[in-house]
């Protein structure tokens, strides 16, 4: 290794002035360069977010104006339609010819002023007939549906409706800046939410047609009450003002946007560019717009006639300045919170420059100590050529030479202790399989010897029951008439043969399961829960029970349906049998996933009786354990175990004492082979 003789430091001067020319473009690079690229991209991207989300905001404005459009609409189709089957009018028309016009003209300007409809008219069927040709809801109305539609009614029509409605419906055009050409100087037709119903009478007859609607010119209440419920107060920052308007064709005819102090801004125009997009082509627009004699953030949709034609436009819209300053105010404060910040940086960075001089002496004084075997001595690497490079190398040869010995001594300790862990594992694991072959070897013995008692007993036991139930049968058949007295005792007799008989197949079931392997075919879960629940329907009744079903799952399984209803009727059996007072059973099928991969499904079956201890639960799967429950044999949850891990699955259960139990059945798609 080379002394310190070996390295012969540059001049001091070059060096302190190469070092602070370091620092300094340090400090001076981010207020060069990131600050300018800083801004440039928070004023790209924060405006364009600013914009989308302003779009968004008022697209979702004019989906609220849409819906109580459609709102008022409905309102004034049910309550032509209302009248139309009321039985007012029905009295009204059984007056005689004299009396029924005064009759009727009263009811409908009494309804008129309740319903707030502008006009309420009754007409026969060959006065509808005529003007069936010009409105549709006329037509249908004929055709014995009541129908509601925005429609343009005609200066001359609406003076044969009601004079007061053209006059109301007459606007003076307004000369307004971007608009298209148009020669007009009013505007005198009217918007009118159209409605007409069929009347009939008692016998069903259509005797004539109800038509009725509301004028949309000039329609204050109708806008203001839009506009209070798209912006109500409080809904838009920093003291923007929400609007809305109703446009017949171009012509505003309805608002509460203002042309100057309160006047309303009603016979302006629309621009020629929102014109040209939603009346010509049709399509909603989103943008900004000038409108009247500011910008807004606005959304025009179309209005549709029972033809489907551009009839005007539905607007709504917020002044887009009070956001634009919102922005640069916020644009600005960053600005001088990221000039005050890089400027503290700069200063500091100046600042520290004079204060890195200093250590380089003791720098070069630790380097020597190092080498000397002051172990306890540190600098730290840095990648430099100057001093600090000079001090770097020799640390790192110190360094070097340290780790190699730490180094050394790790890995004998390392190769040490894997031997240890290694040689530990393998004697535990040596023991685990000495343990598990022990316990299989005696279950193996186990099983074989009760499936060899058991097929003997079984064998044994099937010939007298055989001989009792035929004697039982010549008995009763017999005696005949003459057995009644002693019916429930025969009657016990045969239940009892029967659970002779399901007790031994069950343990013939055990002791050759290869025997009573079934088909197996495809089977819904859900398909067989309700069968089983079917069969089980008397213990349900009588019992008091509440059933809840959560079927999650969809997959089918591949199994013996018979042997796996048999599980699913056991279950349900016990879980009935644990609440003799009534309570709620809970089946629920859910997916059984593994690693992202679908393997099964999960049948739980949970009960809210008393539940099982843990004691009990420890032997709740062996043969003839009954838990004390009266009429069990104890072979119920055994073979259903067996049953179901001979395709692979397993059965648990878990409980609380006093909070019920749970069984969970877990199958797969597919018995492994």
């Amino acid at each position: 290794m080379p002394g310190l003789g070996d390295l012969t430091p540059p001049e001091t001067p070059p060096i302190r002035r190469s070092i602070r020319a370091r620092l300094l473009l340090l400090a001076l690079i981010p207020l060069g360069i990131v600050l300018p690229l800083t801004m440039a991209a928070l004023a790209y991207w924060g405006g364009d977010y600013l914009d989308r989300l302003l779009v968004t905001k008022v697209r979702s404005d004019l989906a609220v104006a849409h819906g109580y459009f459609e709102r008022v609409t409905d309102g004034v189709g049910r309550s032509v339609a209302s009248l139309a089957a009321s039985e007012r009018l029905a009295r009204a028309l059984r007056n005689t010819a004299s009396r029924q016009e005064m009759a009727v003209a009263k009811l409908l300007d009494s309804t008129q002023l309740e319903y707030k409809l502008d006009f309420l008219h009754f007409f026969d069927v060959d006065r509808s007939k005529q003007d069936a040709a010009t409105w549709s809801v006329i037509a249908a109305a004929l055709a014995g549906k009541a129908s509601t539609e925005t429609e343009v009614f005609s200066a001359a029509q609406l003076i044969s409706i009601k004079p007061e409605l053209a006059a109301r419906a007459h606007t003076t055009i307004v000369t307004t800046a971007n608009a298209r050409p148009d020669p007009r100087t009013a505007e005198t037709r009217g918007l009118v939410i159209h409605s007409a119903a069929p009347v009939h009478d008692a016998n069903g007859r259509l005797v004539g047609v109800l038509a009725g609607g509301v004028l949309l010119n000039k329609n204050l209440d109708f806008i203001d009450h839009l506009n209070a419920i798209v912006y109500p107060e409080g809904a838009l920052p920093f003291g923007s003002l929400g609007t809305a308007t109703l446009f017949l064709g171009d012509v505003r005819v309805a608002t509460n946007v203002r042309l100057f102090g309160d006047t309303r801004a009603i016979g302006t125009r629309v621009s020629q560019a929102v014109y040209d997009t939603v009346l010509g082509a049709g399509q909603t627009w989103l943008d900004r717009a000038f409108v009247v004699s500011d910008w807004y953030v606005s959304a025009y949709e179309p209005l549709l006639d029972s033809r489907q034609q551009r009839i005007g436009m539905l607007y709504v819209g917020f002044l887009e300045g009070p956001f634009v300053d919102a922005r640069k105010q916020a644009f600005a404060g960053l600005i001088v919170l990221f000039a005050l910040a890089m400027l503290i940086a700069g200063i500091f960075a100046v600042l520290w420059a004079r204060r890195v001089f200093k250590p380089i002496e003791r720098m070069h004084a630790t380097m020597h100590a190092i080498e000397n075997g002051q172990d306890e001595a540190r600098v730290g690497a840095v990648a430099s050529q100057d001093e600090l490079g000079v001090v770097a190398a020799h640390f790192d040869r110190m360094l070097d030479r340290l780790q190699a010995q730490a180094t050394s001594l790790k890995r004998w300790g390392a190769s040490l202790d894997a031997k240890v862990a290694e040689r530990t594992a393998e004697l535990e694991q040596a023991v685990a399989d000495l343990k598990a072959a022990q316990s299989q070897l005696v279950m193996n013995e186990k099983l074989a010897a009760i499936g060899q008692l058991t097929a003997g007993i079984a064998h044994e036991i099937n010939n007298p029951i055989a001989v009792i139930q035929g004697n039982l049968d010549v008995l009763r058949d017999l005696l005949g008439p003459q057995a009644e007295p002693v019916a429930p005792e025969i009657r016990l007799i045969h239940e009892q043969v029967q659970r002779i008989r399901l007790i031994v197949a069950k343990l013939l079931q055990f002791a050759r399961p290869q025997d009573y392997v079934g088909y197996l075919e495809p089977t819904d879960p859900a398909q067989l829960i309700q069968d089983s629940l079917l069969l089980v329907r008397h213990l349900l009744k009588t019992g008091n029970i509440a059933i809840e079903q959560h079927v999650e799952s969809t997959r089918q399984i591949i199994c013996n349906k018979n042997e796996l209803q048999q599980v699913v009727i056991n279950l349900l059996v016990n879980a009935i049998q644990a609440m003799p007072e009534g309570g709620v059973l809970r089946i629920t099928v859910d997916d059984w996933d593994e690693a992202d991969m679908p393997v099964g499904i999960q049948l739980y079956v949970e009960d809210s009786g008393p539940g099982i201890s843990k004691a009990d639960l420890e032997h709740l799967f062996e043969p003839f354990f009954t838990a004390k429950k009266p009429g069990g044999n104890g072979l119920g949850l055994w073979v259903s175990k067996n049953l179901i891990e001979r395709y692979g699955g397993h059965l648990t259960a878990s409980s609380a004492p006093g909070a019920g139990a749970r069984f969970t059945v877990w199958l797969r798609c597919e018995p492994l082979a």
